[in-house]
């Protein structure tokens, strides 16, 4: 029998994240149970104390033991923790060295969402590619530069370190560990029972560009408000660094820093950003889209936008446009 142990951490925290998964493992011993068959996973909340936690203000979550009373186990998960993540950090310090002895004996550790930040605070993902919800890949790359960050991934599976993306996409996690567990037939009927999209490995469609604006270099905060005042029009590095006065090699560098992202990728993103809005809610057709981001040639237009989004303009507009079905001038 697999041992799945829940945490409950210590301030705020995504609930859905700790009944997910309480609910997926304890739904299959149920589905085993109604075939004739014994239970396959006990799963218990585990936290630094056995007192409840308040949620929301609203919401009660009562581990059923303490981390002192959990010897061993073969599965923890982490739920979404929010807030300012170095307090988060803090204030569930004590989560740590259990978290790294448990592994060190043998069990597996998977982060959902956010929780990542917590993962990684073992320093168990030091060199190991790490998931987490895009809107916190920044803050993510400033906290842990030597974890490689695979923001559009869904899924990640680094020798017993799982992790996964944004939001509501820690079911696919939950359910690539219940196939590892079980069988496939097992996590398809879960997937049907609650109607979850089964082998998704991309959050990319999901994203959305804000750019990168928590530094301090005003020089580069100003190139990045023209590059997204004039997405439409040809700009060049060398037309950056003369106006900012900066030499261009000494842009590159500050940009890079201050972005994670180089100019030619920060202009492609903001175009392909305002691209996508676009196919969203306007009216005109992938072409028409196209030249009015600023781009002129389909295939450098088709490949940077599969590049960021994981799909093509016609699929990306068939995916969030409700009146796809007018749209007949494309790309593909």
């Amino acid at each position: 029998m697999k041992h799945i142990s829940i945490l409950v951490p210590n301030g705020a925290v995504a609930l859905s994240c700790i009944e997910g998964p309480f609910i997926l493992f304890n739904k299959v011993n149920e589905f085993l149970n109604n075939l004739g068959k014994p239970s396959v996973f006990k799963v218990q909340l585990v936290g630094l104390s056995a007192n409840a936690q308040i949620y929301d203000t609203s919401f009660s979550v009562k581990p059923d033991c303490s981390i002192e009373e959990v010897l061993t186990t073969d599965l923890i998960i982490i739920p979404a923790v929010n807030g300012e993540m170095s307090r988060v950090i803090q204030n569930n310090e004590a989560f740590l060295p259990w978290i790294i002895n448990q592994y060190h004996k043998g069990a597996e550790v998977a982060s959902l969402c956010v929780g990542a930040f917590l993962l990684a605070a073992t320093g168990l993902m030091k060199g190991k590619k790490c998931s987490t919800h895009w809107g916190a890949c920044d803050e993510f790359k400033k906290m842990f530069p030597d974890v490689p960050l695979v923001s559009d991934r869904i899924i990640t599976d680094e020798l017993g370190l799982y992790s996964s993306g944004g939001a509501n996409s820690f079911w696919n996690l939950l359910l690539y560990l219940l196939e590892k567990y079980t069988d496939r037939q097992m996590a398809i009927l879960f997937s049907k029972y609650y109607a979850i999209e089964i082998d998704r490995d991309s959050q990319s469609p999901f994203t959305i560009f804000q750019g990168q604006k928590d530094h301090s270099d005003l020089s580069i905060k100003k190139a990045q408000d023209f590059i997204e005042k004039n997405f439409q029009d040809k700009i060049t590095v060398d037309q950056l660094a003369s106006m900012l006065a900066i030499g261009r090699r000494n842009l590159e560098r500050r940009f890079k820093k201050a972005t994670s992202n180089s100019v030619l990728e920060y202009m492609q993103r903001v175009k392909i950003e305002a691209a996508k809005k676009k196919l969203e809610l306007s009216q005109e057709n992938v072409n028409e889209v196209m030249y009015n981001v600023g781009y002129s040639d389909t295939k450098s237009f088709r490949t940077v936008f599969k590049k960021i989004t994981g799909l093509s303009p016609l699929e990306y507009r068939s995916k969030y446009h409700r009146a796809t079905q007018s749209f007949n001038q494309t790309l593909d």
